[in-house]
């Protein structure tokens, strides 16, 4: 070998300078980045040197580097360097529906509450034990305090009720909220083809409604027996509203009952004391002496007779009065204000009521199932209330009212007996009368005259 060859470098003079720059590149990026990166930054280096010169002429000309996404992070940081992220905390207000199965004690489970606020709550006070009724669909609203408990409890018991339950230094404090509903004038209109019940179900009146408006006409109408096929009603009603939903009615304020082509109508009047009575639109009054019917929606089995054949003495005997046919322990209403002149038993008649109104006219009730309370002679009983109930004792052969009518001593046919009328409205009354009730016929017209409208459409 010669001296020449000893004297050669190992590596081409090239090799050497690229060696040289990648060195003072380590160098500088020791010195700007943090060791993490360096490392990281080491892993990516090219290890051929042969063709490191031409790539750092290429990172020296390239553009900035994109932002490291997610994926990138994986892979440049170690993973013990990851901050778990701290778990959310959990929300104070919790809005619990219960469904079926649910108790109390699983609704304040959902809601995250301790198991000992339930016990706390049912032994703070007895409204707080009336909480345990609930049903499918109730929603509570549920407050907690920063530590957890039960701070304040909402929930909507009806449509018209809530109830508020609410942590105090004494404990709890439960508090029910009755809802005031808005009130609208709401119109029904209905024709007669079965039932008025029927019919008035048809129209969306609610059944108290129905019972409503019978009695309002019951001086001039006998549902009994009056009612034809083709008879309609209409009717302006009080409607109840709690956030625009309908959640009850109040009373009827007009109505009209055409009956065999006669129109009635009626209209709601308050005077200056406060009492509410019907009148008609003229003010004359509806209430008449006597009512026509004393048991409601009944049917009539005999009438008036004077030569009917007795259905247990199976002999012609004179039948002084109706009588109507319905199931035992339906109401039975005196027809007029009086007094009471026997309340007990009376031979054939069976439990007997027999009233005394004024000089001229009594009515007797026969064959009742028992009295109403308080009934018993020298009682003062007023139009419409239920003196008794429908029976079958003494002579009968159902459950069934007997109703006898007496003018001066006299038996007559009450449902041909033309009754006495009461006072109408006069002078002062009378013109605030057709104030308060003119707007409300106005009204009923309209209604009547856009429904006849959208029928012939």
């Amino acid at each position: 070998m010669t001296d020449s060859s000893r004297n050669t470098p190992p590596y081409p003079k090239s090799h050497l300078l690229a060696a040289s720059g990648i060195a003072a590149l380590l160098s500088l990026t020791l010195l700007v980045f943090p060791s993490s990166q360096v490392e990281a930054k080491k892993t990516l280096l090219p290890l051929d040197f042969e063709n490191s010169a031409s790539m750092l002429v290429e990172e020296k000309d390239a553009p900035t580097a994109e932002p490291v996404t997610s994926a990138d992070a994986e892979e440049i940081v170690p993973s013990q360097a990851v901050a778990s992220a701290p778990e959310p905390e959990q929300a104070r207000e919790v809005k619990v529906t219960v469904a079926n199965g649910d108790t109390l004690s699983s609704i304040f489970a959902k809601a995250g509450l301790p198991g000992d606020t339930l016990h706390d709550l049912l032994g703070s006070s007895r409204e707080a034990r009336q909480l345990t009724q609930i049903k499918p669909g109730q929603v509570f609203h549920v407050t907690r305090d920063e530590q957890g408990g039960l701070e304040s409890l909402t929930s909507r018991l009806s449509q018209l009720e809530s109830v508020h339950v609410t942590r105090t230094a004494k404990g709890f404090s439960v508090k029910r909220e009755l809802i005031k509903p808005s009130i609208r004038q709401a119109y029904a209109h209905g024709v007669i083809d079965s039932s008025l019940f029927a019919a008035t179900q048809r129209a969306g009146l609610p059944h108290r409604l129905a019972m409503d408006l019978a009695k309002i006409f019951d001086y001039d109408i006998d549902f009994a027996l009056d009612l034809r096929e083709g008879d309609e009603f209409e009717v302006i009603y009080e409607e109840k509203q709690v956030d625009g939903k309908k959640v009850g009615s109040g009373d009827i304020l007009a109505a009209r009952f055409t009956n065999r082509g006669k129109l009635y109508t009626a209209v709601r009047y308050t005077d200056r004391q406060g009492k509410r009575t019907y009148y008609r639109a003229d003010g004359s009054s509806m209430r008449k002496a006597f009512i026509r019917t004393p048991v409601d929606f009944a049917r009539i089995s005999s009438r008036f007779s004077n030569g009917r054949r007795h259905p247990v003495l199976n002999k012609i005997r004179a039948h002084k009065g109706v009588d109507y046919a319905a199931p035992t322990g339906t109401p039975i209403k005196a027809t007029g204000d009086g007094k009471v002149i026997l309340a007990g038993r009376k031979g054939g008649y069976g439990n007997t009521v027999i009233i005394q109104h004024g000089q001229r006219y009594r009515t007797l009730y026969a064959h009742m199932n028992g009295f109403a309370k308080g009934m018993r002679n020298g009682s003062q009983v007023s139009q419409g209330q239920v003196i008794g109930y429908v029976g079958t004792t003494g002579l009968s052969t159902g459950p069934h009212l007997h109703y006898e009518f007496q003018v001066n001593g006299t038996h007559v046919d009450p449902l041909s007996q033309k009754l006495p009328m009461a006072d109408p409205l006069a002078g002062a009354e009378r013109k605030r009368f057709l104030q308060q009730t003119q707007p409300l016929l106005a009204r009923m017209d309209q209604e009547r005259n856009t429904l006849l409208a959208l029928n012939r459409q």
